[in-house]
């Protein structure tokens, strides 16, 4: 059967995150407009640097919760990659969707308040309300996939 776009691009996004090597969360991102991926992200470390597959996880050798603390970690999320491969790659993504296997935590809604992001589709919860007070307060359209 032929999905739909919407699943189309969440299936992508599900593709994507198979890359991440975080050993705590795998998540994946698809950046799209007028049907046509522009970028994609997932989580991880930066480019040349040791990733936590390697050398093991910071933030659980710390016994830091999840979604506390972010700046605690070696990885960007799949969002910031996306949107950082559109900076680098001079792509614009302004009123774009976002399509992400986890809600967003609120650094990364910043940032796609701020690249001019007007739709996420998301999988899975995050612990981070204040991700969702922000983006429902920016206008950004907001669907929960199941």
């Amino acid at each position: 059967m032929r999905p739909n776009w919407n699943d189309y691009f969440m299936e992508m996004a599900e593709v994507v995150k198979t890359r991440s090597t975080c050993l705590r969360r795998k998540v994946g991102a698809v950046i799209v407009k007028d049907k046509r991926i522009l970028t994609t992200g997932y989580n991880g470390a930066p480019a040349g640097i040791s990733h936590c597959l390697e050398i093991g996880c910071y933030r659980e050798k710390m016994g830091i919760p999840s979604g506390e603390r972010a700046e605690l970690c070696r990885g960007t999320h799949a969002e910031q990659n996306a949107i950082i491969q559109a900076a680098y790659h001079g792509v614009s993504i302004k009123g774009a969707t976002l399509y992400v296997t986890l809600q967003p935590c609120v650094l990364c809604a910043k940032m796609i308040i701020n690249a001019g992001i007007k739709e996420i589709h998301f999988k899975g919860d995050y612990p981070d309300k204040l991700s969702l007070q922000i983006l429902k307060e920016a206008e950004i359209k907001l669907i929960k996939y199941d």
